[in-house]
């Protein structure tokens, strides 16, 4: 295993579409051994390849809540709910966390890195993790989705200042 280089924002392939995996073999495991320990190493909740440069469709997600995923050509089969909440990312600076609206749940269909059809339904930050990790994988950046905050979390802010 190795730990890879995170892409940041404006590196073209942060922005383009990535292509579908077909062959699940030794080099596909390798990238998702490396992509595991580069998001430990970072301390994160997802990454996707194209985040370490690699322009196929392949995420993994670790959450306090649910644990470890790891995806290929993964797609959004059932979403229902919504959450708006803050949002950071590995390629992104910090000062352009914002607000985003993601599902409250999702059912997310693709394969394991032996090409096993697989489907997962998860709810709150691991929802939220993979609909962010998917975006990736279309080109599209958290920021892209930005929200107003909720209501109540504006009035906070205003009596913070």
């Amino acid at each position: 295993m190795a730990i890879r280089n995170i892409f940041k924002d404006g590196e073209p392939v942060l922005r383009r579409r990535a292509r579908e995996v077909n062959d699940f073999d030794t080099r596909l495991s390798e990238l998702l051994d490396d992509m595991k320990e580069t998001l430990e190493l970072a301390d994160g909740v997802g990454l996707a390849a194209p985040q370490v440069g690699i322009s196929k469709r392949v995420i993994i997600v670790d959450t306090p809540d649910d644990g470890y995923f790891e995806f290929i050509n993964p797609e959004i089969v059932y979403a229902k709910g919504k959450q708006v909440m803050p949002e950071g990312c590995l390629s992104v600076n910090k000062e352009e966390n914002c607000y985003v609206q993601r599902p409250m749940t999702v059912k997310v269909s693709g394969f394991d890195r032996k090409g096993t059809p697989i489907t997962v339904t998860a709810k709150g930050l691991t929802a939220r993790a993979f609909c962010h990790e998917i975006d990736h994988l279309n080109g599209i950046l958290f920021y892209d989705k930005k929200v107003d905050p909720p209501k109540s979390e504006s009035k906070n802010n205003d009596l913070d200042n």
